[in-house]
């Protein structure tokens, strides 16, 4: 599980510093021995102050879950930055937010660092605090209305840790006392009595039920008879004794520990909380305060008493976590129920993709940072490399017979290709080399970017974290999974479509990782495409010379306006110039022209129609001394991927395994052509298998985040299932 430890330290970083300074703050060694414990209970664990940036802070740690996936946790240590309801920013941030969170909410927090209101539910609930009243500011008349005797303690209203605390015995002492902390709080003083006797405190764990430690008991052996917080920090010089279990009589032990209980749920604390009582001279408990925030630093009484019973540190920070999980899942899975479900490669595979979210991300960083443009042979030689090594690792060997080495290559299991599932990805973004630079990986909390993630590097990150996840559930061999790459996507695959074509006559199907669309669709149908050279060649004009005959540009101009009628969109054909240069010197009109018109289509026949009429359309008709001529010349044809019953099948088996899973999945068409159309008849062929995608092949070109996880899961049940 990922769990974020949000804690307030060194950050100041508000939009202002307003109001009352937060003064308590957790050691880094404790915060570094949180984060060893939870990392060696097997969580994923980052650190964050608790300040404005927090929010994209956890988006980028936190991405969205999916089905199944329990999201991450946030391991609560903020005390805030500023202000007297600091407790509850964090709290009502990730309330917020949605994400799950150790400890109690923003309404208990506020509560219990009002001591003022905790009193008022406790006395509300019949539960024992000592007597009290509330002097706003020094100017207060005397005597005290309330009937309170000296000695009394006074304290701020809604500060912790003992700030202010201290005891007075009269008059002067007590407007005094009050006068200090308003100096230094600008708050009310909360004036109790004091109750000569032992200082005991109850630390709590759980929620359903709530677990009471043993009685911590405080031992002043000098001056005065209470915990400040000079005492806590250690500085006022004298020596303190904790004991645990306190010395108490059983039913008083058993009746501290009851209370405790009962403050904890009058407040509405949740997973953990310390209860402060005195105990007089009679052996009647007083409440003094609740802890909603128990400190965890490694010499607290909260962790001495949770040592007393078995739990040393790091079993104490791991336990919150899982009484946390309980109480936002529901119960843990019994150890039989466990043994069970790790004995399904399916649910083993799914534990494993979850534990490697940020692996995975890493590693398509990595390749996305490695720039193969389609003219860059050395950009391409260094991805083949790389993967070379990759796939040697998993076990996987070039099948030689289907590789050319230049353009495309395969690789096999030990099992072969026959029957199995054929992996198909582009390593090229379609670009020409030599000019520019790369666009590299950034990512925001929903899509993550950089040049040719969607259109080569999401597709080969997915295939490398499904075949790692076959090999550790020890099922890469059975599932029979064939790897095909090539390097002239950018170039039609007029080099490399042989050889997918060998491979995959090889195969039982093929999965090509081109991105899909949003909520899980995948295609079953893309349009095929021509590209055709038109080359214009007319005679040199200058700029108002008075002749009858139009100039080369007029007459290009005229034509490709006609272009669009060639279009037919009810039977999925578009005609469209793609690009137009043209040439010419100095000040004369342009003597040649240059354009690319494209034709894509689901229909052969039809396609073959357009180019005929493209033909006819820009016949140069010469008549006599017209030096007008064209030029058609058909640079690339990618064939269309049509909806065929071959590929039903294993549309069937994907919905099944994304109902049963609870993932999202469609079917959809794109206008696009890709390897998919390469595939002979009768295989089954399903493309868009990559994660979806926006803005491709812009510099803003990205792929859905959360879909990352997603598609590389499907693919994986679907090759388990063979």
């Amino acid at each position: 599980m990922k769990i974020a430890i949000i804690y307030n330290r060194d950050s100041q970083a508000v939009i202002n510093l307003f109001g009352t300074p937060n003064r308590e703050k957790y050691g880094l060694q404790t915060i570094d021995m949180i984060t060893e414990a939870l990392e060696a209970g097997g969580h994923q664990v980052k650190a964050f102050e608790g300040d404005k940036n927090i929010i994209s802070a956890l988006e980028e740690f936190m991405p969205t879950v999916i089905s199944g996936e329990r999201p991450g946790l946030v391991f609560n240590l903020s005390y805030g930055i500023q202000g007297r309801a600091r407790y509850t920013h964090i709290p009502g941030i990730l309330e917020m937010l949605g994400i799950p969170y150790v400890g109690s909410g923003p309404e208990t927090h506020a509560i219990a660092l009002d001591k003022v209101l905790t009193k008022m539910v406790l006395l509300q609930k019949g539960l024992p605090t000592p007597n009290f009243t509330v002097l706003e500011t020094p100017a207060f008349p005397l005597p005290l209305s309330e009937g309170l005797r000296y000695p009394l303690i006074v304290k701020p209203k809604d500060e912790a840790v003992s700030f202010g605390l201290k005891i007075v015995n009269n008059d002067r002492e007590l407007r005094e006392g009050v006068e200090v902390i308003y100096n230094m709080f600008r708050a009310p003083t909360l004036v109790e009595e004091y109750i000569a006797g032992r200082e005991i405190n109850v630390g709590l764990l759980g929620n359903d039920p709530v677990e009471a430690f043993p009685p911590v008991e405080i031992v002043f052996k000098e001056g005065e008879q209470i915990y400040t917080y000079e005492d806590k920090i250690k500085t006022s010089g004298r020596e303190l004794e904790t004991i645990c279990p306190a010395p108490l009589e059983p039913a008083v032990t058993e009746k501290v520990k009851m209370l405790a209980v009962d403050a904890f749920k009058a407040l509405g604390c949740f997973d953990s909380a310390r209860v402060d009582f005195r105990i007089d001279d009679r052996g009647n408990p007083y409440i003094l305060e609740v802890n909603s925030m128990a400190s965890l630093g490694p010499g607290g009484s909260y962790v001495y008493a949770a040592k007393t019973i078995g739990l040393d540190y790091s079993a104490l920070v791991n336990r919150l976590i899982e009484v946390t999980s309980q109480r936002y899942f529901g119960p843990l899975i019994s150890e039989d129920s466990a043994s069970l479900l790790h004995d399904d490669p399916r649910t083993t595979a799914f534990t494993n993709l979850i534990h490697c979210r940020d692996e995975y991300e890493e590693e398509l960083k990595n390749w996305t940072n490695l720039p193969s443009w389609t003219g860059d042979p050395v950009g391409l030689g260094t991805v083949i490399k790389r993967l070379e090594h990759r796939f040697a690792e998993l076990g996987l060997s070039i099948a030689k017979q289907f590789s050319s080495k230049r353009s495309a290559w395969t690789w096999q299991t030990d099992a072969g290709l026959e029957g199995g599932t054929l992996l198909v990805a582009s390593i090229d973004v379609p670009r020409d080399g030599g000019g520019g630079y790369p666009i590299p990986f950034r990512r925001d909390p929903e899509w993550l970017y950089g040049e040719g993630i969607a259109s080569s590097r999401a597709g080969l990150a997915c295939i490398l974290q499904v075949l790692k996840t076959l090999k550790q559930v020890e099922k890469l061999e059975t599932a029979k999974p064939g790897v095909f790459i090539y390097a002239d996507e950018g170039r039609g695959m007029r080099y490399s479509a042989p050889y997918l074509q060998q491979a995959a006559s090889k195969a039982g199907r093929v999965i090509i990782m081109q991105p899909g669309f949003r909520s899980g669709k995948i295609v079953d149908q893309r349009r095929g495409s021509r590209k055709f050279s038109i080359l214009v060649e007319g005679e040199f004009k200058r700029i108002g010379a008075h002749d009858s005959e139009s100039d080369l540009m007029s007459w290009f101009l005229s034509r490709a306006d006609q272009i669009g009628t060639l279009s037919c969109p009810e039977e999925r054909l578009t005609v469209a110039v793609q690009e137009v240069h043209s040439e010419r010197y100095s000040v004369l009109l342009p003597h040649r022209i240059r354009a690319i018109v494209y034709i894509t289509f689901l229909d052969s026949e039809r396609a073959d129609e357009a180019e005929t009429r493209l033909h006819s359309l820009f016949e140069s008709q010469q008549e006599e001394g017209d030096e007008t001529k064209v030029y058609i010349e058909r640079l690339e044809e990618r064939p269309p991927l049509n909806r065929s019953t071959a590929a039903e099948a294993v549309i069937a088996q994907l919905k099944k395994i994304s109902e049963e899973w609870n993932l999202p999945f469609g079917v959809d068409s794109s206008l696009l052509p890709s390897a998919a159309g390469e595939v002979p008849a009768g295989i089954p062929v399903i493309c868009g298998f990559a994660p979806a995608s926006r803005d491709m092949f812009t510099p803003h070109e990205c792929i859905h985040r959360g879909e990352l996880l997603q598609r590389a899961l499907l693919l994986t049940l679907l090759l388990l299932e063979d």
